[in-house]
């Protein structure tokens, strides 16, 4: 009859729309969602593997994020969308509707939680973007955590660098970007003692040399007691550029956190018995947010200054 003729043609249609939606829930990592000027995160590196990066990230990012922060709350629908009831009723038109529906509703919601993956636009780099949290003392404090009990926790992660601020990755937007980033640190009366890491990825038009002499000039210019130290840094300044974006952020204990190496901080090291990494009342005071650093070779102010002459 016509009208079964009719409901057919009309489930085929649906069932189209819904491979469709399927195949573009599919797509890696946040399919499309970017790394981009004005996010907050997380850059994790990897070496290869970078889904099981990932999976590492939310694994460990939710266990030291329910301790900081409490448990997340999701809506109930969000929580009922479990794998075996998305396979069924498949032929009910209407059922598939409605769950393509609630689908998106849910897809809505997890883009405002906690933490998102986004494409970061560089292989073996995973971004974590972070809502309503401070990347940098989330990670100062899962990297204390780890240095303290030498435990573990993950096989494919390589660096967890916190990114508290980006900006465009051109000279002018970085000068105007930094002089306000930096301040909590290092603007009188705050001041420290402090180095410089850069890494660029995919991208050929910044120079190394020119972006650490203008970051140290600004960091110089708000407060003259703001000193370069290689060796022990209060402060290390992370800049990762990726693309057409900086990303920044400010962190404490590099160096007796190898570099905010999750895979180096849980092996006993001799030299790391003196050095107490810094107290959480640090970590409560700089209310603020940052960014961050990755493998490589870094070269510090230092060695570019000895360079350039």
């Amino acid at each position: 009859s016509m009208a079964a003729a009719e409901a057919a043609a009309r489930k085929r249609r649906a069932k189209g729309h819904l491979a469709a939606a399927a195949q573009r829930a599919k797509r890696p990592r946040g399919g499309g969602r970017q790394l981009e000027a004005g996010m907050r995160g997380i850059l994790i590196t990897c070496n290869m593997n970078e889904r099981k990066c990932v999976g590492e990230a939310y694994s460990l990012l939710g266990e030291y994020g329910d301790q900081l922060y409490g448990p997340e709350q999701f809506s109930d629908h969000e929580e009922r969308l479990s794998g075996s009831e998305r396979e069924e009723d498949e032929d009910d038109v209407e059922a598939a509707l409605k769950k393509e529906v609630s689908q998106i509703r849910a897809s809505t919601e997890q883009k405002l939680r906690r933490f998102q993956s986004v494409e970061s636009g560089a292989n073996n780099v995973v971004f974590i973007r972070t809502r309503g949290i401070e990347p940098e003392n989330l990670v100062h404090h899962i990297l204390k955590d780890m240095h303290a009990t030498k435990k573990k926790k993950t096989r494919v992660i390589l660096r967890m660098l916190p990114i508290s601020g980006t900006c465009k990755a051109f000279m002018e937007d970085m000068k105007k970007y930094a002089e306000t980033f930096f301040e909590p640190w290092f603007k009188a009366p705050n001041k420290g003692t402090f180095q410089i890491v850069y890494k660029a990825r995919n991208n050929s038009h910044m120079s190394r040399e020119e972006v650490i002499k203008e970051l140290a000039g600004i960091v110089s210019s708000l407060n003259t007691e703001n000193k370069v130290d290689l060796n022990n840094p209060q402060y290390t300044i992370v800049v990762e550029i990726i693309k057409s974006v900086c990303c920044l952020s400010v962190v404490r204990d590099y160096v007796l956190f190898r570099k905010y190496n999750l895979q180096e901080v849980v092996k006993n090291n001799k030299d790391d018995t003196q050095k107490n990494p810094s107290s959480l009342a640090e970590e409560q005071n700089s209310k603020v947010v940052k960014p961050e650093t990755e493998e490589g070779e870094e070269k510090s102010s230092e060695e570019v200054k000895k360079e350039n002459k």
